[in-house]
């Protein structure tokens, strides 16, 4: 949606988006692993190879050093050998949410996504609270049961990660982006699960129109419920934030006040993505890059913070060292779509958030 003529366009933002997901994702993705890849970990690694402040992807490791630690995708994420996307379900997700639409429109039912990942999703290429649902449905339990039979994940990030589609394709109406993020939800999450995905979806589509990140996550609060533990985590960190504490003592309050609920969990992982936007101010690379220091889902969070900070500054406002290696080519493991066009699929968002049926 336009600011004006000097305002990114509907096209520039819904880009940035997508441009911003996948770039985010790639800077995160060779220290996914919250319980080795600590918050003082990564910043030790970053130091070493002389890399802070953090403006471009990971750099590679020193020969014999740290490398077996990171994630074996490391060798096609780190600065100078990124050629196009790694494949992983952070974008996967994204794909599929469009398909999603693009198939059924905004009246989809939570039955109709679950059949489009048996459709379309490889079963392997699904983890935690979504291997679980596809397993459910495999079996066929329809939903809610598909979320909550034998599935202890229910709380954990992965309904979030699904959810940016539905803010992009309602821009500017993050009420309408979180109805469509909870029917998607509720096939594999539930509580603080379900809370993260409408969040995620609200934040990203109140960014399309709001003249601060700050205003964009205080309005994307009005979708859940003030008293859940997700609201209560991202208002404690805004607190904590206007009181002008340094990033890194914000997140360490906040690590102690979420302590026990896991790497993977919605609300840890919002605490981090809320303070990567809030101290990224705006700011691309500092956005992005703050939030994977955080630690924990590192490629999770790094996507959906590219994603709010692609919205919100629009396409052209991505720093080259992000978008070019890119290479306008995403992999993906969602049938029909690996070696898709990031451009292509910008624009079949964009017709999706014109026509708004």
């Amino acid at each position: 949606m336009s600011t004006g003529d000097t305002g990114p366009t509907l096209a520039d933002r819904i880009l940035g988006g997508w441009l911003g997901r996948i770039a985010g994702n790639m800077l995160g993705k060779p220290v996914e692993q919250g319980e080795v890849w600590t918050r003082e970990r990564i910043d030790g690694y970053l130091r070493g190879a002389d890399a802070l402040p953090l403006t471009d992807y990971l750099p590679a490791p020193p020969t014999g050093r740290d490398g077996r630690d990171l994630r074996p995708e490391w060798r096609d994420c780190v600065r100078g050998r990124v050629h196009g996307s790694c494949r992983d379900d952070d974008v996967d997700y994204a794909i599929l949410g469009l398909d999603l639409l693009e198939t059924h429109g905004f009246a989809f039912t939570t039955e109709q996504v679950g059949d489009l990942w048996l459709l379309r999703l490889p079963y392997l290429q699904t983890f935690t609270a979504e291997r679980a649902a596809y397993r459910n449905l495999a079996n066929g339990l329809r939903p809610p049961l598909t979320a909550t039979y034998d599935n202890p994940y229910q709380e954990w990030i992965g309904a979030l990660i699904r959810a940016d589609v539905h803010g992009w394709t309602s821009p500017g109406a993050p009420h309408r982006a979180a109805s469509l993020a909870r029917r998607d939800a509720v096939l594999s999450h539930t509580g603080n699960g379900v809370y993260g995905a409408m969040w995620a979806a609200a934040l990203i589509s109140a960014s399309f129109t709001a003249p601060t990140v700050r205003q964009a996550v205080d309005e994307a609060l009005t979708v859940i419920p003030a008293g859940c533990r997700l609201a209560r985590t991202v208002r404690r960190v805004a607190s904590l934030h206007e009181a002008g504490l340094p990033w890194e003592d914000t997140l360490g309050t906040l690590a102690r006040e979420t302590a026990g609920l896991g790497w993977i969990h919605t609300v840890p992982n919002a605490a981090v993505l809320t303070a990567g936007l809030l101290y990224g101010d705006g700011d691309f690379t500092t956005t992005i890059a703050l939030t994977v220091r955080g630690g924990l889902d590192t490629d999770s969070n790094g996507a959906t913070a590219g994603s709010v900070a692609g919205v919100h500054c629009g396409a052209p406002a991505i720093p080259g060292q992000w978008k070019d290696p890119l290479q306008d080519t995403v992999r993906s493991a969602v049938f029909g779509f690996d070696g898709a066009r990031i451009g292509d699929l910008a624009e079949r968002t964009l017709r999706l958030a014109r026509t708004g049926t």
